[in-house]
């Protein structure tokens, strides 16, 4: 009995210690494509997100235009657009991280405006409810924290 325990400890130790090695595979890969690809990810979405409003297509243009009343809306969406489009761009090319950090620095703070001049837009429920157009809002939160990220690695050698 005591040599079967035994024997089923020994198993045990085995499966964890492949475990251990597999989740430390796992952990090594994602360690090592984590940033790039948030950063690739980063810019694919500013391209889009912008090519759309370029194209006019976009669902975002009339928040935007709803928002900004100093430029005629027609001209302010598709200049946004290459502002976005731009900022993909620099995020994809890493000498240029810093400029497109920057413009996306410029740029998201007017992302939450909506929250401040629509709130009926934005919100079911002040504070807490949102409508589609408001999560779309907070959603800029997790690009931040993206942003904050990609920023991070911009003095790495490689």
């Amino acid at each position: 009995m005591a040599a079967r325990e035994t024997e089923t400890r020994q198993r045990w130790v085995e499966y964890r210690e492949r475990l251990d090695a597999i989740d430390a595979t796992i952990a090594s890969l994602m360690d090592r494509w984590s940033v790039p690809a948030l950063q690739a990810a980063l810019g694919i979405v500013f391209i889009w997100f912008g090519g759309l409003k370029v194209l006019g297509v976009s669902p975002a243009a009339d928040l935007v235009a709803s928002t900004v009343y100093v430029v005629p809306s027609e001209v302010f969406v598709p200049v946004l657009g290459v502002w976005e489009v731009l900022i993909g761009l620099c995020l994809l090319y890493r000498p240029l991280i810093r400029v497109g950090l920057l413009l996306l620095a410029v740029q998201l703070p007017g992302t939450f405006l909506p929250l401040i001049l629509l709130p009926d837009v934005v919100y079911v429920t002040f504070p807490h409810a949102l409508t589609v157009e408001g999560q779309y809002i907070i959603k800029n939160l997790v690009i931040i924290a993206a942003a904050l990220v990609v920023g991070g690695t911009v003095r790495d050698e490689s």
